[in-house]
């Protein structure tokens, strides 16, 4: 941690919440906040972290990159 307020101390996280905010959060609009609280978990639970295409991955997603891992294991 370089020091308070430096957004590059967790430019990994920060990149994940403009990703959110971009995707799902920017376009859509919801009655309630449990709306959007569950709106969100469904984003990241049931899209991003499983089947989302990820640059870091080579842009294959998660499961992609499990199942092809899991191949050259056995």
């Amino acid at each position: 941690m370089s020091g308070k307020g430096n957004c590059y101390d967790n430019s990994m996280v920060e990149a994940v919440f403009k990703t959110i905010k971009a995707e799902l959060i920017w376009r859509t609009v919801w009655r309630t906040r449990d709306q959007a609280e569950g709106a969100i978990a469904r984003y990241i639970d049931g899209f991003y972290n499983p089947k989302r295409r990820h640059s870091a991955l080579g842009y294959k997603s998660p499961i992609q990159f499990e199942s092809h891992a899991l191949k050259g294991a056995a």
